[in-house]
């Protein structure tokens, strides 16, 4: 099961209500035009397998109750007869979502698309669940007054680490916790339907809804960051595991000379792209302690160490792209996280690598550069938020 399928009520912070069944035809319906309006209504009969009559039953409560919308009339072409498209009223409803890490909490409010309408970020101090509960409280309260209207719609909240339910954040290293309840404490405190998640598993989805993956049915998500990350959607449906969360492509081997990652294994993809080893490395190389944001500055002037360093770590993410096209056959990679300022950087060593590792008869691997910004990560949870309440439309 797809994470996108997760809507049940049990799955969330509260009761999802008499909405429709989540496999219902109206759910459908809402989903298609959500991610792929305006779009004509033979379209969605096409996507669908409905009739015209069944389509117009459908979409009649949705536009009545103000989800859906008629675009203005237009004719394809500029010829034959004009057509009403349906799309989402974006500003329907809003939601926020909330990335953990182990400092701060970062959170944005989105319209239905998952469009930032305001941020807010807050230091996080402690690593209690009290403190971790109470931090959400203050950036949902902060972006309502931002966004100035009702209470958000529902409430995602991504975190790095392994989560059951859509609520119960099983292993979360960077807090140091094990079994916390979150989605429950954090329903009961802001009396809200709350969905939490993997982060790299709701910054695909968002990749998949509404960002660059939009349309493409089978592709895989690379992150860079405080760790290494990989997503994967085939036949338009992100596979998800009960091993989701544990950060497994983190230490696939990449280069049997390269540094050890903080668990003993050299060269693995931790090792080589995450931004604390990229950062001790150049770090140790020039005898100083350098940011990350240091290290691509140096590289780009041509520091010898700062260039050795990331155009290892450019051939290693190569490998790993490679690796990743060659076992689950798709032929596009969405690259983000608040790493890939290193991409432009070591872009000839990565498609050398690539090459390399790839069947010279292959499909050219197509590469797609996401955004870097921490914002990408709380926009994701916002997305799994957006999917939670798709099966309580009507």
């Amino acid at each position: 099961m797809g994470a996108s399928d997760h809507f049940s009520g049990d799955e969330v912070g509260v009761p999802l209500g008499t909405g429709p069944d989540v496999r219902s035809p109206t759910r459908e319906l809402a989903r298609e035009v959500l991610i792929h309006g305006p779009i004509a209504r033979s379209d969605l009969i096409r996507r669908l397998g409905l009739s015209a009559a069944s389509l117009t039953r459908l979409s009649r409560p949705l536009i009545d109750d103000g989800f859906l919308i008629e675009s203005d009339e237009h004719a394809r072409g500029g010829i034959g007869r004009p057509v009403r498209p349906l799309d989402v009223r974006v500003d329907a409803h809003w939601h926020v979502g909330v990335k953990l890490t182990g400092e701060h909490a970062f959170g944005v409010a989105t319209d239905l698309r998952a469009a930032v309408l305001a941020e807010a970020v807050v230091e996080l101090g402690d690593h209690s669940p009290e403190r971790i509960v109470e931090a959400v409280a203050e950036i949902v309260a902060e972006l309502t007054s931002a966004v100035g209207t009702v209470a958000p719609t529902a409430l995602g909240v991504s975190i790095g680490g392994r989560v059951s339910g859509s609520r119960v954040v099983v292993r979360a290293p960077f807090l140091g916790w094990a079994d916390i309840d979150l989605g429950g404490l954090l329903a009961t405190r802001l009396a809200l339907p709350v969905v939490v998640a993997n982060d790299v598993v709701a910054l695909t989805e968002a990749e998949h809804w509404f960002g660059l993956g939009r349309g493409v049915d089978d592709f895989a998500v690379i992150t860079i960051g405080a760790g290494v990350g990989y997503g994967l959607v085939v036949h338009g449906r992100q596979r998800i595991t009960r091993d989701t969360g544990l950060g497994l492509g983190a230490h696939h081997p990449l280069d049997p000379t390269g540094p050890l990652c903080s668990d003993g294994h050299r060269g693995c993809s931790s090792a080589m792209l995450s931004i604390p080893s990229i950062r001790a490395s150049v770090s140790e190389g020039s005898g100083r302690d350098v940011s990350y944001d240091d290290v691509l500055a140096l590289a780009g002037a041509g520091d010898p160490a700062a260039r050795t360093v990331t155009e290892q770590a450019g051939r290693a993410l190569g490998r790993f792209i490679a690796a990743v096209a060659n076992l689950t056959m798709v032929d596009t990679v969405v690259l983000a996280g608040e790493g890939i300022g290193l991409v432009p950087l070591v872009r000839t060593r990565i498609e050398e690598a690539l090459a390399e590792d790839r069947d010279p008869d292959a499909s050219v691997v197509e590469l797609l550069i996401g955004a870097s910004d921490f914002g990408i990560w709380a926009r994701g949870a916002a997305t799994m938020a957006i999917q939670s309440r798709i099966g309580r439309i009507g």
